[in-house]
């Protein structure tokens, strides 16, 4: 299980991928916005996207765990 977290505190823009979503490494699954600049948050590695913890519109800190893959 990889837990991918927020490298910067921001607001989430856009949820890109879905629970289930097979992703490969460097697909966006989060889009952060912070300052009005676009920073997406990407899969380090292949696997199935098995939670996704925040919604368009929340507020994540640094740290914060955005969404897990198996």
């Amino acid at each position: 299980m990889i837990e991918i977290s927020a490298e910067l505190a921001a607001n989430v823009w856009q949820v890109r991928a879905a629970v289930g979503d097979e992703l490969a490494e460097g697909d966006e699954i989060v889009v952060l916005e912070v300052m009005k600049m676009e920073v997406p948050v990407v899969a380090p590695q292949p696997g199935r996207l098995v939670e996704i913890r925040v919604a368009p519109d929340d507020v994540v800190g640094e740290g914060d765990v955005i969404a897990v893959l198996i």
